[in-house]
Parts: structure tokens; C-alpha cells; sequence
């Protein structure tokens, strides 16, 4: 028999990973905290980037945007059909990747379509270069400095 306390924990990021909510750390600061709304600082473009990064971290959303990629627009349904879960949980995943700018939503009557946001799938793509470029700098980081030599 499984406890509740078995369970939580997977409660907890099963939420965290299909809502994109910040992932409370014990002791830490509130991401909420309004004091620090409204000001850009390196630190919250980090931020930003890594939730917009979290939104592709699964591959139901990656599949879902490069169905995407391909067409003008999709409407829900037509997304479904492409894939082995439940309209619902397929919902959750779009509303992800919709709150996180990656993707834009317009009803139609009854229906939602949905198409990629070029504008920030280029943006994105420019801040991981950016990102990466400054992660690789040039040389390799374990050779010994030049004019001396490694003791073994």
C-alpha cells in the first residue's frame, strides 16, 4: 500500500512541470515577492529564459511545436490526432507553452487555434546562443597555461 507521503512529492512536481509555477525551494526567496516585479536584471532574464525553457523541457511540447512549425495554424483537435494522450492532458500542455509566449491562441468560435510565435521561438533561440557563446569560451579550460607544465 502506498502512503500519502510517498506520493506528494511526485504530486508536487507533476504540477510544477505541467503549470510551469515556480518550484518552492525551503528557505528560499518568495518568486512572487512584488518588490522585485518590474525591474530587469540579469538575473531575471536568467529567470525568464529558464521558464521559457522548462515550457520546451518535456516532448509532448516539442512535438507539439514542431506540428506547428508546419502549418499556419491548428486547431486542438488536429493536435490530438497526432498524438497518444487525452485532448485534455494535450490542453494542459498547450496552455504551457501558451503562457510562456511560445505559442499564441485565438478562438474561433467554439474552438481554439493555435500557431507558433516566430517572433519568440527567434528571440529564444537568440538568447540560448547568446547563452551557450558565454558558457564555451575559447581554449580548452583544462589544458595547463602556456609555458608551464602539468605535474603528474
Amino acid at each position: 500500500m502506498t502512503s500519502v507521503l510517498e506520493v506528494a512529492p511526485f504530486i508536487g512536481y507533476r504540477r510544477w512541470t505541467m503549470n510551469m509555477t515556480p518550484f518552492p525551494h525551503p528557505g528560499g526567496p518568495d518568486a512572487a515577492d512584488p518588490a522585485q516585479a518590474g525591474s530587469e536584471s540579469p538575473v531575471e532574464d536568467r529567470a525568464a529564459l529558464a521558464e521559457r525553457l522548462r515550457a520546451l523541457a518535456h516532448p509532448v511540447r516539442l512535438r507539439v511545436l514542431e506540428t506547428l512549425a508546419g502549418q499556419d495554424r491548428c486547431v486542438c483537435g488536429e493536435i490530438v490526432r497526432g498524438l497518444p494522450l487525452a485532448q485534455s492532458t494535450v490542453s494542459q500542455h498547450l496552455k504551457v507553452l501558451t503562457d510562456s509566449g511560445l505559442i499564441r491562441s485565438r478562438t474561433e468560435g467554439q474552438r481554439t487555434a493555435y500557431c507558433l510565435d516566430r517572433d519568440a521561438i527567434s528571440a529564444l533561440k537568440g538568447e540560448i546562443d547568446a547563452l551557450f557563446s558565454g558558457l564555451l569560451p575559447p581554449g580548452d579550460c583544462c589544458a595547463p597555461p602556456v609555458g608551464r607544465t602539468e605535474d603528474r
